[in-house]
């Protein structure tokens, strides 16, 4: 993490763009627009737009009168951000806002000009945003979680849980780069505590029914679920078919255990945001 708050970086952002107050009393203030790329739905988000909403609030910038918000959601479909990180750039915004390995890279493709503000990624140089946590070296900037022990973490606490725990099934996207990282602190976990992982691929919505079936049909003493925008995006369902199969599970955000799911643990996304 090279930035304390997302909103820092906004602000320096903003700075850069807008004239000095000194200045804007001898001319008109332009509004500037700030794009925010979600991969999820605005149900899902709100709380975390209100939480940048505040954070922009807290350093002076008013809504209406310094900057607007123009929001794009992907409702849970990867394949839709590269057309909605074009819609921003074309606008054209003044910053773009986004969190999520599948996000972020499509609005790096979709700009090398226009400043990225993530508010959340696993590893940005592994995935190539940026050069080093110390300099971006492009115009990508932002937040690292750089936390894949919380995965191991979370199992460790879900045998504590279920002491006689000794089948776990894994719920895993192979289509986002970022499982991989997690996935391996987990199994390294898991061999630590004599667990044996069952893994179930989802890559789409339409595959979790499936998924849930296929879990049913293996003997598994509990569920976890890696942090993945898929399954941000399709809380309600994953957590009614966990309760409906009867597993104690365990998920990545605060709002999963909100949601009605047995445990969560992880970071806190509206402090990112």
């Amino acid at each position: 993490m090279w930035c304390s708050a997302v909103g820092v970086i906004v602000t320096l952002t903003l700075s850069l763009l807008a004239a000095p107050l000194t200045a804007e009393a001898q001319s008109p203030r332009k509004v500037h627009r700030i794009g925010l790329l979600w991969n999820s739905s605005p149900s899902l988000t709100h709380h975390l737009l209100e939480a940048f909403r505040h954070g922009l609030h807290e350093h002076g910038y008013v809504e209406g009168e310094h900057f607007t918000i123009e929001s794009r959601y992907a409702e849970g479909n990867p394949e839709r951000l590269p057309g909605l990180a074009a819609e921003l750039v074309n606008l054209p915004v003044a910053v773009i806002v986004t969190s999520g390995a599948q996000a972020i890279q499509a609005v790096k493709q979709a700009t090398s000009t226009i400043p990225v503000v993530f508010a959340a990624s696993s590893d940005p140089v592994e995935m190539g945003f940026v050069t080093s946590l110390a300099r971006s070296g492009g115009n990508l900037t932002g937040l690292s979680l750089m936390a894949p022990e919380l995965s191991g973490k979370r199992l460790e606490l879900l045998k504590e849980t279920v002491p006689e725990l000794a089948h776990v099934a894994v719920l895993v996207n192979p289509a986002n780069p970022n499982n991989a990282e997690q996935l391996r602190e987990t199994q390294r976990a898991a061999q630590a505590l004599q667990v044996q992982l069952h893994l179930v691929e989802v890559r789409s919505p339409q595959e979790i029914d499936h998924a849930f079936s296929a879990i049913r049909s293996v003997p598994v003493g509990a569920l976890l679920v890696l942090m993945d925008p898929l399954f941000l995006s399709q809380r309600a369902r994953l957590v009614e078919l966990t309760v409906t199969s009867r597993l104690p599970a365990m998920y990545a955000l605060r709002e999963d255990a909100e949601a009605g799911a047995l445990m969560a643990y992880g970071p806190s996304f509206p402090d990112l945001f």
